[in-house]
């Protein structure tokens, strides 16, 4: 005897437009996220289509908007380099295009200062007397967060 609660609730099409709207204006969605959400809702492959298209027209789905604020929130709040960030959203399936522009939009100065700042932190925290083991533990921690091999050497040196 099946249990009720283990069925997937199926929605009519109607219902999983409304919820769209509703799950896109909560916060940035990307194409991908809502359509895995229709998927989940029980559509078929025709209906998910076209409510992505009425979602996008309707200006509840932009993807350069997504890819912006996805950029921008990972950077300030979780500090994120730009190789992470970029990863996250190609996961996200956002068209390169798109990356490139969000990108862009992370000021150069600030980036640069996150990164200095991550560095020191860490080091703060790290119990390493040799200096190569402390370098190297500050590289591999930069490097997780995403950030550039060449702007971590670059803040390294000027840590000498």
């Amino acid at each position: 005897m099946r249990n009720e609660e283990s069925t997937p609730k199926v929605f009519s099409r109607a219902q999983c437009r409304m919820k769209a709207e509703s799950y896109c204006a909560y916060q940035e969605r990307s194409q991908q996220e809502v359509r895995n959400k229709l998927y989940d809702w029980g559509l078929h492959e025709k209906d998910v289509e076209e409510i992505i298209s009425e979602l996008i027209q309707e200006n509840f789905l932009n993807e350069e908007r997504f890819a912006l604020a996805y950029t921008l929130g990972k950077f300030r709040i979780k500090g994120w380099g730009k190789v992470k960030i970029r990863q996250g959203l190609k996961l996200k399936r956002v068209p390169d295009k798109m990356i490139i522009k969000a990108l862009n939009g992370i000021d150069q100065d600030d980036y640069m200062a996150k990164l200095k700042s991550l560095i020191e932190k860490k080091q703060a925290t790290v119990r390493e007397s040799d200096p190569f083991k402390l370098r190297f533990l500050l590289w591999r921690y930069a490097a997780q967060k995403g950030y550039e091999m060449e702007l971590i050497g670059e803040v390294l040196k000027g840590e000498d």
